[in-house]
């Protein structure tokens, strides 16, 4: 499974605008949780995953990702 970091201490609730990948704007009141890949383990994710497949990435992998986000948001709120 590969590896990822959330950087916790950059956590920040503020106002943003920017783009969605798919080019769309926006601007919300948001909290930004940044994840990390390390550069060892960018080839890992992006091989994991298939965006024509309704299933990809795994469950595993998925869970992965949300929890490590989850976490940063839960404790950000404490």
């Amino acid at each position: 499974m590969p590896a990822l970091k959330i950087d916790f201490v950059s956590t920040e609730l503020t106002g943003r605008g920017t783009e969605s990948p798919d080019g769309t704007p926006w601007f919300d009141d948001v909290i930004v949780v940044p994840v990390c890949i390390p550069v060892d383990q960018v080839d890992l994710w992006l091989t994991a995953y298939d965006s024509d497949n309704q299933y990809s990435p795994s469950a595993a992998d998925s869970r992965q990702l949300a929890r490590a986000v989850l976490d940063a948001l839960k404790k950000h709120q404490e």
